[in-house]
């Protein structure tokens, strides 16, 4: 291990509020964070979802009686559940239903269709799949193409517990309420319940499933003590308390930032979770006036498109304790600009699946510091219990300030993934997760990432790394999105196209804008192509889609 390992944490005299070494903190489970939050302030709403909501004892209440009924189907210990819905209260339902069973729960992007589940259901084959009743269809074409699979399937509607429907984000048209909803089932009695212990902290609590975008998708087994250690991290990272008002659940809850920046942290902290169905600027606004949330983490483009949403102002964020940026990269510009517009410093943060989020994170009160060489914002220095390191690719440590891969260790990594013991020992090595991601430590323990090793351009020979060219992209005053791919080039090998949109309002012609950069870079870093589009294409984490503009 290298001298910026864990053992040698000299980041730590910059760590603000209380620390949580791991040896202070006893392993617990996902269903015992929720049940601590339940004892203290049952009659305290746990979800707030439009003019609907949830206590602690309704939640509990339901859940119960879903594993009541899981159990009745056969569902037992270590069977999967999988639930695929957008942001609404059944998902935390079937969640701790499937732990009180003591199951696994296996989120599922809803924006996922046959094709792509027919990649990842084969893979955990969960028991019992918890649909939103309008994405049914998908699933029935996935499963009657895998062979010996026949799940139960449960539908529930997205409109059953509110009376306002926001039609900006869910028209009554998009869903009926189903013909049998879970809700319908639930009211069928109560059989035999399940094992009422709570599973083990080293249990898996989540099969969470990557892009997949260079293979086959991998599911990251996150355990109840990863999942409930670093929603712990982040409460006392940021000096949160029960009190300093709700979470906003802006991140997908079938992501990890949702799962342990949304929930987790709301349990954690006994408040409760605001969900919007999805995200749409002008919906959380509203919102944002409507509950006061006191915590918000999402991707740094869920940002700044509520601060190019019109009618967006400081009053919108005036209840923020504190408010976190991960999931993507985050350009200086971007941060300064949003911080003149909100009056807040978004702390912007590293962390993967594989990490249960962030391991690095800006200590709150701190300013990330800027690289002066590449312009890189750096993503903080490693979090209670976490270590970074940078390796050469023969795997030895680099020294502070030189390029490497960025290798990282901590009581939040996975211990692999699912049905993948190959892969599992490719990226989980005995001295740190091999995260993919290239970036560099300097002398005082600051992570910068300069981008992903498969996103490197390489132009006659010269190294592009995408961050560099796109943070000064958006130093650019006409630029909402910007994103630099390599595409290939008879006589340079690769060389680069920008795929930029504009701020309303703004026009910009492709040549101007390569002028722009050749006063500003160096030529072989030159974009020879510019491409003007009126979105960029996003992940549902918030992530540009690189791989998208490369066609």
């Amino acid at each position: 291990m290298s001298d910026n390992s864990a053992g040698h944490a000299h980041w730590r005299t910059l760590y603000t509020g209380q620390p949580c070494a791991s040896a202070e903190t006893p392993e617990r489970s996902m269903l015992d964070l929720f049940r601590s939050a339940a004892r203290l302030a049952p009659s305290k709403p746990a979800v707030l979802y439009f003019d609907g909501a949830l206590s602690y004892a309704e939640l509990d209440h339901l859940s119960d009686a879903l594993a009541h009924r899981l159990a009745a189907l056969g569902f037992t210990a270590g069977d999967r559940l999988g639930l695929y819905m957008q942001n609404i209260p059944q998902f935390l339902i079937g969640i701790l239903a499937a732990w009180k069973c003591g199951g696994i729960a296996v989120p599922l992007s809803p924006l996922n269709r046959a094709h792509e589940l027919g990649r990842i259901l084969p893979d955990c084959r969960p028991a019992v799949l918890l649909s939103q009743d309008d994405l049914a269809e998908h699933l029935a074409a996935a499963i009657a193409v895998i062979p010996g699979y026949s799940p139960a399937v449960l539908t529930t509607s997205a409109l059953r517990l509110q009376a306002r429907c926001d039609e900006r984000v869910l028209p009554k048209s998009a869903t009926a309420h189903a013909a049998a909803d879970m809700f319908d089932f639930l009211a069928q009695g109560t059989p035999a319940a399940p094992s009422s212990a709570s599973p083990a902290p080293q249990a898996p609590a989540f099969i969470v499933y990557t892009s997949g975008t260079t293979g086959e998708p991998k599911g990251a087994i996150i355990t109840h003590d990863n999942a409930a250690w670093n929603a712990e991290t982040v409460r006392h990272w940021f000096s949160l308390a029960h009190g300093d008002g709700p979470v906003f659940g802006m991140a997908p809850l079938f992501h990890i930032t949702g799962l342990i920046g949304g929930i987790g942290l709301s349990w954690q902290l006994a408040e409760p979770l605001i969900l919007t169905y999805r995200f749409r600027p002008d919906v959380v606004l509203d919102a944002l006036l409507e509950h006061r949330p006191g915590f918000v983490v999402g991707a740094i483009t869920a940002y700044m498109a509520l601060m190019n949403s019109p009618g967006s102002t400081p009053d919108h964020y005036a209840s923020f304790k504190a408010m976190v940026s991960g999931g993507a990269a985050t350009p200086p510009a971007v941060l300064e600009a949003f911080r003149v517009h909100s009056g807040h410093t978004l702390h912007n943060g590293y962390g993967l699946t594989e990490t249960a989020a962030g391991v690095t994170t800006v200590p709150h009160g701190v300013a990330a510091p800027v690289d002066p060489a590449s312009g890189a914002l750096s993503v903080g220095v490693p979090v209670y219990d976490a270590g970074a390191w940078i390796a050469d690719d023969d795997g030895r440590a680099l020294a502070p300030g030189e390029i490497g891969e960025i290798v990282l260790t901590g009581r939040s990594v996975s211990p692999g993934y699912w049905n993948k013991p190959e892969a599992t020992a490719e990226a989980m090595k005995a001295d740190g997760f091999r995260t993919g991601d290239v970036g560099f430590m300097d002398s005082e323990g600051w992570v910068y990432v300069v981008d992903r090793k498969k996103d490197m351009i390489n132009a006659s020979g010269f190294k592009i790394w995408p961050r560099e060219v796109e943070d000064a992209l958006y130093t650019h005053p006409a630029i909402r999105e910007a994103a630099i791919v390599g595409v290939p080039d008879p006589y340079r090998g690769e060389t680069v196209r920008a795929v930029v949109s504009l701020k309303a309002g703004e026009a910009l012609e492709p040549d101007a804008l390569i002028a722009w950069c050749r006063a500003r870079m160096a030529a072989y870093k030159l974009p020879s192509e510019v491409v003007l589009m009126d979105d960029l294409p996003k992940n549902p984490a918030g992530k540009i889609l690189r791989r998208e503009l490369r066609d």
